[in-house]
Formats: C-alpha cells, sequence, structure tokens
C-alpha cells in the first residue's frame, strides 16, 4: 500500500500537547518507531507522516504533528504547520491526559467542529490518573468517541482502531468518481495526453494514470493518444467515443478537432469535481468577467514540482489572463501546503487540479475562499473560459452547465 497516492488516502492527523504521547500513540498504531520519543516537551518538530493499511478503511496516511501550545519564535513556525494540518485532517485524534484538559484541547475540538471534521478523543497514560468526570459526560453528551490508552505499552490501540474505523467519514468510503460515472460500461474514452518537457521521463502523471484505473474499474476502455494524433485516431473508430478528457493545455486544438456531438472536458476539470466542487469553480471561472488591469491574482499549486520555462501556472495562465482581461495583472504563486492567510486582497485565486491532494484539503481552501467572498476558479476551467469553449467543456455535467447557464443570464 505504499504506492497508493496520498490523494486516496484517509487523512489521520493527531493534536494535542507536547509530551502527552501522540508520538508514542503514532509509534503503538504503526507498530513501528516512526516518530521519535522522549520525556522533553516538543520533540516532534514537524508534522511527521506515516502511510499504512488500516482494515477494513484500507490506506490511510497518519500525521503526528508538533505540540499545539509550542512557544517562541521557533514554536510559532512549528504551530502554523501544525494548523496547515487541519486543513488536511479527514478525521481528528485529540491526545491528552488525566488533568491537563483546558483551552488548547477546546480549541483544537472547536477548530475540528467547524470544518465537521470527525473527531476522537484519546486519553492517554490512563495508568497514571483518571479524566474528570464531569469532562467524560459533557464529550459523551457531545458525542465525541473517547479512548483510554496507555500508548507506550500498547494499551488501548485496538479501541482506537475500531474508533477510527466508525469515524471515517461516508465521503471517503464512497469518494465521488473521477470519469467513472460518465460513462457505462463498454463505452470508450479517449484521452489527450501531452508528452512535454513536465511529463515524467518513462511513465504518465498521475491524474492520467488515475483516470486510465478509473475508466477501467467500470468496464469501460480507453485510447491514449497524444493531441497532434487525435484526428487520426477519431477518423479510424468505428464507433465515435463516449468521451474525450483532454490536458488543458492543449484545449483549443482538441476541442478544434474533436466533432461537437462528441462530448468534451479536460483532466482537470474531472478533478476539480472530483476533488473540490464544481459549482464553486463555476462560480469562480465567470468572475474573470470582473477582472481588471492591476487586480491582484493567487495562483495556487498543490504540487511542489520545479517549474519549467512555460510552467502553466506561472507562464501560461497569468499570458492567456493577461491577454483576455487586456493589461497586466498582479500574479501571486504558492505551492505545496502553503497559502495566505489574508486572501482580501486578491481578486481571484486559482487553483490546480490538486490531484495530489485528498479532498478534505481541497474543501478547507474553498471555504477559506468563500469565507474571505474570493472567487476561485479552477486551472482548467480558467483556460477554457479564456479560450471560449468553458460552456462545451462543461457539457458532460449537466447540473454545472445549468448553473452556468444561469449565473451567465443574470
Amino acid at each position: 500500500m505504499r504506492s497508493t497516492p496520498k490523494g486516496f488516502r484517509l487523512h489521520i492527523g493527531i493534536f494535542g500537547r507536547r509530551n502527552v504521547g501522540k508520538s508514542s500513540l503514532l509509534n503503538a498504531m504503526t507498530r513501528q518507531a516512526v516518530s521519535i520519543v522522549s520525556e522533553i516537551a516538543g520533540t516532534t518538530t514537524d508534522p511527521v507522516e506515516k502511510p499504512m493499511e488500516l482494515l477494513p478503511i484500507g490506506p490511510v496516511l497518519f500525521i503526528d504533528t508538533a505540540g499545539i501550545d509550542d512557544v517562541g519564535v521557533l514554536g510559532e513556525l512549528r504551530v502554523k504547520r501544525t494548523r496547515q494540518v487541519f486543513d488536511r485532517t479527514d478525521v481528528g485524534i485529540l491526545v491528552t491526559a488525566a488533568g491537563e484538559w483546558g483551552p488548547f484541547e477546546q480549541a483544537i475540538l472547536a477548530e475540528l467542529a467547524e470544518r465537521k471534521t470527525p473527531a476522537i478523543v484519546v486519553f492517554n497514560k490512563s495508568d497514571l490518573g483518571k479524566p474528570d468526570a464531569a469532562l467524560l459526560k459533557d464529550l459523551k453528551g457531545r458525542k465525541i468517541p473517547i479512548v483510554h490508552t496507555v500508548a507506550s505499552k500498547g494499551e488501548g490501540i485496538l479501541d482506537l482502531r475500531e474508533a477510527l474505523i466508525k469515524a471515517a467519514p461516508e465521503d471517503f468510503i464512497n469518494a465521488p468518481a473521477i470519469i467513472g460515472d460518465l460513462v457505462r460500461a463498454g463505452e470508450l474514452v479517449m484521452l489527450v495526453v501531452p508528452i512535454d518537457l513536465e511529463a515524467p521521463k518513462g511513465r504518465l502523471i498521475l491524474p492520467q494514470v488515475q483516470a486510465i484505473r478509473d475508466v477501467l474499474d467500470v468496464d469501460a476502455y480507453c485510447l491514449v493518444v497524444k493531441e497532434r494524433e487525435l484526428r487520426d485516431a477519431l477518423d479510424r473508430l468505428k464507433r465515435p467515443p463516449a468521451l474525450v478528457v483532454t490536458d488543458s493545455q492543449g484545449f483549443l486544438k482538441v476541442a478544434g478537432d474533436t466533432p461537437k456531438d462528441i462530448p468534451l472536458t479536460s483532466f482537470s476539470i474531472v478533478f476539480a469535481r472530483a476533488k473540490g466542487d464544481l459549482n464553486v469553480f463555476v462560480e469562480g471561472a465567470l468572475a474573470i468577467e470582473q477582472l481588471r488591469p492591476g487586480d491582484r491574482i493567487l495562483v495556487a499549486e498543490a504540487c511542489s514540482h520545479h517549474p519549467i520555462g512555460d510552467d502553466i501556472g506561472r507562464v501560461k495562465i497569468p499570458r492567456w489572463l493577461t491577454q483576455y482581461v487586456g493589461g497586466t495583472m498582479d500574479f501571486t504563486h504558492v505551492q505545496g501546503h502553503d497559502f495566505p492567510d489574508d486572501l482580501s486582497t486578491y481578486k481571484l485565486v486559482i487553483h490546480c487540479g490538486a490531484c495530489m491532494w485528498n479532498r478534505r484539503e481541497m474543501l478547507s481552501r474553498l471555504l477559506r475562499c468563500r469565507a474571505a467572498g474570493v472567487p476561485v476558479a479552477n486551472y482548467g476551467m480558467t483556460i477554457a473560459y479564456t479560450l471560449g469553449i468553458l460552456e462545451r467543456a462543461l457539457g458532460p455535467f449537466p447540473a454545472a452547465l445549468e448553473m452556468y447557464h444561469r449565473l451567465k443570464g443574470r
């Protein structure tokens, strides 16, 4: 299961004060010395990730965080990185001990509750004392699962595993499809992929591989071509494909080569639906119409890859937007889990397809944008809008297309 992408794993965040046994708990759960265990508070400095298989859930990713009560300048940086973990946590484990409960623990539960993230409270070191009865009654009244452990001895770990299995969110167990629900068994999907400088040597990039697997899982089949060979491949088919999915950068040529009666979209757009909320991105794409020269735009890339000279996020999208708006704008770029605390100065956020992430982190970013009143668009939808083909790119998604028409007609 080590090869399972992070985006397909249930993300389990482990939170709590320093030195309550978070690292010991992770080591006991994984049966490995993943995190350093010490009596010195603050030993864990950065989030530690450990992928494993947790049956019957499947692949999970444990994230051991630094103590949320860390102090000092360095402590503030550690806490900031810990808070980033909230954005991608599907299930939160709050680790504490008898007599340790206070504002820190309440704040962690409140953070998880605000995000509608299931929480489990673990009272570790339970051999040294029992938690307050009133506190236990309060947690039970809020229907928060409680587990008592002695992580250093492995006690209570089976109870914690059982609690995790029960807490797994429904949208993880029945995750949204990428392409599989758009075609029926026996139909053909044509995937148009570029082989350019950003393509990894000897293999396809992750979203292309995941799309192929999703098609095969519904007993459909796919044909993979480069954009230059698309028209010839279509001419050779006895019957047309049920769907064409292209890399967003080739949208214009692929749209020109694909007959109008064949549904067409892009990898970025199908991942926008699978990882986020397609309707939110429709609103964001239409907000492009309100942009003016000088506006600030935030471009967010989930991957931390080294950009090439003609990078899509740093070069192509800014160029297409500048041409569409008719003047220079101020573009800011972020990568990985970095994201500005203050979004209020931006007129638009443009996000990649987030194929490397779990859905929770993408939804967290959408909520932050909505709270700041800043529209958020997706790479593929931004490209399609600036090229004048967004309506066609939304064709495979009737609800999103209806929303597009409704907002367009306001």
